[in-house]
């Protein structure tokens, strides 16, 4: 599906195109499984103008879209060491995508990891979409570890919905933030505490939180800031400029602080293992909401846009 300007999910055309081939150091990828999540969404629109700014003020540099891609090896380049024809990888190509597409050919340095046998290509890009956000937040930034307790807003989304997972197994009490028709699945991923956003305002709570985890962009942390104990953090995944100019202002100082990160350019080989790991021994579940063939990529990016969906939008090639 090649995009070659920016707009509404119409600029998506099925195109045939040159069968990619791999470089010495190379890996070609036959993909099974692609995800659309708002990131992607954003790309496609050039919204915000920072997108413009870095990949093409009047059109996009790249002209296939989508970063994070399951299929299987069916040729490696002659300096290849660790990866073989036949293997079933999960990969994120974050710098030039192309995963909405039959073929990728991915350097070997790339975000790799061997897909389990118990795990669907759909599960493992699933996982990836939002546990690598999830992961990169809640244990590398935030380090959340045993007896804290950690509210997420957005809990049912593709970031929040594996937050909540990955918060209970680094052992946190979880609160999760969802709409109350989402709230049994929250729970059963494992929240100790629902919040139904759309009867109570979260912020007028009286408790206290180590973590906060705005997982769709969508509070602030001078909202937050009285919930957090003294030395909490508040994490988001996409700041405002006022959470941004708060982000560098408390960094100077030990208390409570504003966390953001770009956690898609900072995701490595160890990270796709250690989730395909959880994935594998039911620590992690996916969550699919809707599967669209690579043909209705504009269907998936419009359900995305509704900002209604559950978990992951899966594109099955």
């Amino acid at each position: 599906m090649v995009q070659t300007s920016y707009g509404s999910p119409e600029v998506y055309v099925l195109q045939e195109t040159e069968k990619p081939t791999p470089g010495d150091k190379e890996i070609l990828i036959r993909i099974q499984a692609a995800k659309v999540g708002p990131s992607d969404c954003a790309f496609r629109k050039g919204n915000p103008f920072m997108i413009k700014l870095l990949y093409g003020l009047s059109r996009p540099k790249f002209k296939v879209g989508g970063t994070e891609l399951a299929g299987v090896i069916e040729k490696v380049g002659k300096e290849v060491k660790h990866f073989r024809p036949g293997d079933r990888v999960l990969g994120m190509s974050v710098k030039n995508f192309g995963a909405y597409a039959e073929y990728k050919c991915l350097s070997e340095d790339c975000p790799l990891a061997v897909i389990p046998d118990n795990v669907t290509f759909d599960e493992a890009v699933a996982v990836c979409d939002g546990g690598a956000t999830a992961l990169t937040f809640l244990r590398d930034k935030s380090h959340v570890r045993e007896g804290q307790k950690v509210l997420i807003y957005g809990a049912s989304g593709a970031v929040g919905i594996y937050a909540v997972q990955l918060a209970k197994y680094f052992g946190a009490e979880v609160t999760g933030i969802c709409s109350g028709m989402n709230e049994e699945l929250v729970r059963k991923a494992g929240s100790d505490f629902v919040i139904d956003y759309t009867k109570n305002d979260f912020t007028k709570g009286d408790k206290v939180y180590d973590v906060i985890f705005d997982a769709v962009g969508k509070s602030s942390f001078s909202a937050c800031k009285h919930m957090l104990t003294d030395k909490g953090k508040y994490l988001t995944t996409a700041p405002k400029l006022s959470t941004v100019m708060q982000m560098m202002w408390t960094s100077l100082f030990k208390g409570k602080r504003a966390v953001f990160a770009t956690a898609g350019l900072m995701q490595n080989k160890a990270n796709l293992k250690f989730l395909m790991d959880l994935t594998c021994n039911g620590t992690l579940n996916a969550v699919i909401d809707r599967r669209y063939p690579l043909e209705r990529l504009p269907d998936a990016h419009r359900y995305v846009e509704t900002e209604r969906k559950k978990g992951n939008v899966i594109i099955q090639i």
